[in-house]
C-alpha cells in the first residue's frame, strides 16, 4: 500500500465528511493506493457515528475509537501501530490542514530520500497574540534544544517513511516532538515543506495556552531522558559530587579561618554561629542525596527491559 493517512479527531463530527471527500479527491487524482484511519479520541458529539457512515460508504476509510479521551499522542501511537502504507501522513481533523499538500510531501519522502517531512505554516490564520507569538517562541526554544531546524515542529501535517513510525514510541504529550524522537531513533534526514493553513471552519480549538507551558516541560523531559536516561549517574552523580565538594571546601574554609583568627588572638565567631556553616551543611547533604539518586537511577536503568534495544537499519 502506498499511503496511510492518520487523523486524530476529538469532537470534529462536522468536519469529517468534507475532509474525507477532500482526501479521496486528492488520492484519486494522484493514483495512490491508500487508506484513511480516523482515530476518535473519546468524542462526545457524534464523531464516531460520522466515521461509521464514512467507512460504510468508502472502503478506504477505517476507524478506531477510544472509550475516553486519551490525547493526541495516544491516537497517533495506535494509528502508527495499524498503519499499512509505505508512507504515513498525519493531519488534523479541523480542516486547517490541506490534503492538497500531501502529494508534495510524499514526493519528498520517495524521491528526495527524507525520513520525515514536517509542514510549516508560514502564514498562520490564528490569533496573533494567543497563537502566533507563543508558537514562534516555542519553536525557537525547540530548535535550540533539539538541534532540528524546523520552523513549526508542532504542525499536525507531517509525512513519514513507514520505518520511522514503527521505530518510535509516542506517549504522554510527546506528539509535539516526533521529529526529535525520530532523530534520536537514527532517522536524521528531516525536512520541512511550507503548507497552506486555513481558519477553523467548524467548532473551536481543543488546545489552550497551557499547551505551550506543558510543551516546554515535555521538551525538557525528553531532552533529559535522551541525554541521561541510559546513564543517570552522569548527571546526578556529577552534580552531587560538585555540590559535595563545594560544601566540603566551605566547611574547611570556615574551620581554618576560625583557627587562624584564634591563633593570632583576633576576634572570631563560633563555627555554628556563621550562616555559611549552614549553607555548607545543606550543600553537603544535597550532594550526598543527588549522588545516591544517581546510583539508584543507574540500577533502575540497568534493569530496564529495553536497555539493549537498538534500531538496526541494515544487515548483510
Amino acid at each position: 500500500m502506498d499511503l496511510t493517512v492518520i487523523i486524530p479527531a476529538f469532537n470534529e463530527a462536522e468536519s469529517l465528511p468534507e475532509l474525507s471527500a477532500w482526501i479521496a479527491r486528492v488520492m484519486q487524482e494522484n493514483g495512490y493506493d491508500y487508506e484513511v484511519l480516523f482515530v476518535d479520541d473519546g468524542s462526545t458529539d457524534g464523531t464516531w457515528s460520522t466515521v461509521q457512515g464514512l467507512s460504510a460508504s468508502d472502503p478506504h476509510v477505517h476507524g478506531l475509537r477510544f472509550r475516553r479521551n486519551y490525547g493526541k499522542s495516544a491516537a497517533l501511537y495506535c494509528g502508527f501501530e495499524r498503519a499499512r502504507g509505505n508512507v504515513v501522513v498525519t493531519m488534523d481533523a479541523d480542516l486547517q490542514d490541506s490534503p492538497e499538500e500531501i502529494p508534495g510531501m510524499v514526493r519528498m519522502i520517495r524521491e528526495e530520500g527524507y525520513d520525515l517531512v514536517s509542514g510549516w505554516k508560514q502564514h498562520r490564520k490564528d490569533n496573533a497574540l494567543t497563537k502566533n507569538l507563543p508558537s514562534k517562541l516555542y519553536n525557537a526554544t525547540a530548535r535550540r534544544i533539539t538541534g532540528i531546524k524546523l520552523h513549526d515542529m508542532n504542525c499536525g501535517l507531517k509525512a513519514y517513511r513507514a520505518e520511522v513510525v514503527k521505530s518510535i514510541e509516542v506517549y504522554g504529550e510527546m506528539h509535539r516532538y516526533i521529529p526529535y524522537l525520530a532523530k534520536n531513533a537514527g532517522f536524521a534526514k528531516i525536512g520541512e515543506k511550507p503548507v497552506q493553513h486555513a481558519r477553523r471552519k467548524y467548532g473551536k480549538s481543543k488546545f489552550g495556552m497551557n499547551r505551550f507551558v506543558n510543551g516546554f516541560l515535555d521538551l525538557q523531559t525528553l531532552w533529559f531522558l535522551t541525554r541521561f536516561g541510559g546513564n543517570p549517574m552522569h548527571f546526578f552523580g556529577t552534580t552531587g559530587l560538585l555540590m559535595f565538594l563545594a560544601g566540603f571546601v566551605m566547611t574547611v574554609w570556615i574551620i581554618i579561618d576560625k583557627l587562624v583568627r584564634q591563633a593570632h588572638g583576633l576576634k572570631f565567631r563560633a563555627v555554628t554561629d556563621q550562616p555559611l556553616f549552614y549553607l555548607a551543611l545543606v550543600t553537603l547533604v544535597l550532594g550526598v542525596i543527588l549522588f545516591l539518586a544517581g546510583f539508584i537511577g543507574e540500577m533502575v536503568a540497568r534493569s530496564s527491559t529495553d536497555r539493549n534495544h537498538y534500531n538496526i537499519s541494515d544487515e548483510l
